[in-house]
């Protein structure tokens, strides 16, 4: 039977990882936190309490594999407007707004799904907090099982 005080720890592991707004790695320690210091109490606390964790490390890894995609092509980008060559380079930086690069597209495109990617993580937290208060085990999508 999983008690009240028990639903509320596991809704405040999920919470806790919106804390990473008020201070840096918050959505990490927070979790750790409330997750160590009551996985022994009840399954259902430690089932959420590795949910949580195992998706804030995937989301980790996900950004950053983005990122490692999405930054080459943006220096491309920047470095497309420079001219190496002539030594006076600020006055051939200009911007056209007529002939944007397939470079920018491609980051452009990149960075709205990162933009989708934030908004779903969003989404996906405050569902299984709200699993957590009813009572129920919760799986996160595309979640990679770190913690088992």
């Amino acid at each position: 039977m999983i008690d009240k005080k028990q639903k509320n720890i596991a809704t405040f592991i999920h919470l806790s990882t919106f804390s990473r707004f008020f201070f840096p790695l918050g959505n990490f320690i927070g979790p750790i936190v409330l997750w160590v210091a009551n996985k022994d109490k009840s399954d259902f606390i430690d089932a959420h309490g590795k949910q949580a964790l195992n998706f804030q490390i995937s989301i980790l890894l996900y950004a950053i594999v983005l990122g490692m995609i999405t930054i080459p092509f943006f220096i491309f980008n920047l470095l497309d407007g420079f001219q190496f060559i002539n030594m006076d380079a600020f006055n051939s930086i200009h911007i056209s707004l007529t002939k944007p690069s397939p470079l920018l597209y491609i980051s452009g495109g990149l960075g709205f799904v990162a933009v989708v990617g934030f908004i779903l993580e969003l989404v996906f937290i405050v569902k299984a907090s709200l699993a957590a208060k009813e009572g129920l085990y919760y799986h996160y999508p595309l979640t990679i099982n770190f913690i088992k």
